[in-house]
């Protein structure tokens, strides 16, 4: 499919907005202005964000205006080779109208004080094709602002062009104008004028293939204004039109769902209200098997979304049936994508090693306060994982020492950063005893395991009743009758 998307970004003033929006992206916060210009909005990236970098296989999913954002936030960390972040930045947008931006990145990697010619000429041919375009969508903008020619717009846009057509002269030809003056206000950087262009053109037009080019690219310039609840909305438009107008051509549904994955990323760690939806969208059956069919690396983000909703739904059949999924898919797609995120499932979740699973975490906390995506997501990871740790092992321990003790003896029993051990607890946690005996309590109430503190031990007993016979006979058929029932009505069929 030829997007809408491809061409262009911002004429003029973009840096500063892009770089805030990176931050906000990455921080969920809009940094200061003095904390952007003197380059404090990221750290160094480690050698394990270096070696995980997903950069080469998100790009190609994901416009160039999309793009951006990400080259930017990699120029942001320290140690990074700026000289070809800037010629990568300049190849990216050099075909844009961007000219006073493009402009500079040209002096930059020449450093040179003068700015060709080409780029003035540029600029003034963008500014005459802005007025131009301005002029010939004045009317029909207008009659689209007008409440009393709006209130008689009805569902059928056939007959909506014939109304505007006979009373207010509308040709077919301007609503076209509304579409190009849209991909051109996307690609001079005005995001939320070019929403408003697309959104008016998609109530007019009859073309299918430019509504469907329309909505992909209000869908990016929402994102790019981050107005979230309208995101949300379009990602559902761009679904529904995947999954209805694409339903005889597998192939292309399959490239679609794979572009709408990667594009769902950015609401998906930075509106929390969309993290369940999204979570719920990638677990059915069509976008999983997109996953591992096209994206298997898009397992290290759904795997993120799954443990940092640990705190909201882990004791919801939901939660539990996809964290079941979740290690099911990482488990088949081991062999064709990996990570320290995916890993840290396998140890915990397969392999029941928690030392392994405790290397892994520290591992998938480095590699993610480098990803773009995840990084102001990290601290959160962390701490849920650990709790998802000391869960699995209060389950196959009935007696655990968490006894501070100063002596240099070495930990007996580790289980990730979360940290229930022999020795160091406190250490491991930043804890003194009395604090890490409050975190246990914690643990144990919040996640509801039947368990105790014994203070003078320095201990935690936990209780783990066998089930009889009969109350496992019981579990195990429990669903067999509508099982059954179903499978009887399908034969039915």
């Amino acid at each position: 499919m030829e997007r809408l998307l491809s061409p262009d970004l911002r004429l003029c003033g973009i840096r500063t907005e892009l770089k805030r929006y990176v931050v906000a992206m990455t921080d969920n916060k809009p940094p200061t202005a003095e904390a952007i210009q003197n380059g404090e909005t990221h750290r160094g990236l480690t050698s394990t964000a270096h070696q995980y970098d997903l950069l080469p296989k998100l790009i190609p999913n994901l416009d160039r205006h999309l793009t951006f954002p990400l080259l930017e936030f990699l120029s942001g960390f320290e140690g990074d080779e700026s000289a070809e972040v800037t010629k990568a930045k300049f190849e990216l947008l050099k075909r844009t109208n961007m000219t006073d931006y493009v402009a500079s990145l040209w002096q930059e990697i020449n450093d040179s004080d003068e700015v060709p010619e080409e780029f003035v000429r540029k600029r003034e041919e963008v500014l005459q094709r802005l007025s131009l375009f301005t002029e010939e969508t004045s009317r029909i903008d207008d009659l689209l602002n007008d409440e009393s020619v709006v209130s008689n717009l009805r569902s059928d846009k056939v007959a909506n062009l014939k109304f505007l057509e006979q009373q207010h002269g509308v040709t077919i030809q301007m609503v076209d104008m509304l579409y190009d003056f849209g991909r051109f206000q996307y690609s001079c950087g005005s995001y939320a004028n070019a929403a408003h262009l697309l959104d008016q053109f998609r109530i007019l037009s009859t073309d299918n293939d430019k509504a469907s080019s329309a909505s992909w690219g209000k869908l990016a310039a929402d994102i790019l204004t981050t107005n979230w609840e309208t995101v949300m909305e379009e990602v559902n438009k761009v679904k529904e039109s995947i999954d209805t107008k694409l339903f005889n051509n597998p192939l292309a549904q399959l490239d679609h769902r794979t572009w709408l994955i990667h594009w769902t990323l950015f609401p998906f760690f930075n509106y929390e209200t969309a993290r369940d939806t999204i979570t719920e969208m990638l677990f059915s059956p069509s976008f999983i098997n997109t996953i591992q069919t096209n994206c298997p690396w898009i397992l290290r983000y759904l795997a993120a979304a799954v443990i940092t909703n640990r705190s909201r739904t882990r004791n919801t059949g939901v939660y539990q049936k996809q964290l079941k999924d979740l290690v099911r898919v990482v488990r088949q797609e081991g062999y064709e994508y990996n990570d320290p995120v995916t890993e840290f499932i396998r140890a915990l979740y397969v392999d029941f090693d928690f030392e392994e699973a405790q290397k892994k975490l520290s591992e998938a906390e480095e590699m993610l306060k480098g990803d773009f995506f995840l990084s102001a997501a990290a601290d959160a990871f962390v701490e849920a994982a650990r709790h998802l740790i000391s869960e699995s092992y209060c389950k196959i321990h009935q007696r655990i020492d968490i006894k501070y003790e100063t002596s240099s003896l070495r930990s007996l029993t580790i289980c990730s950063g979360l940290t229930i051990f022999r020795r160091d607890l406190s250490a491991r946690l930043g804890l003194n005893q009395d604090e890490g005996e409050k975190w246990i309590v914690n643990l144990i109430r919040d996640t509801r395991m039947d368990g105790k503190l014994d203070y003078k031990e320095g201990t935690v007993l936990m209780n783990h009743p066998a089930n009889s016979v009969y109350q496992q006979v019981i579990e195990r058929t429990k669903g067999s009758f509508f099982r059954t029932s179903v499978l009887s009505a399908a034969v039915a069929k």
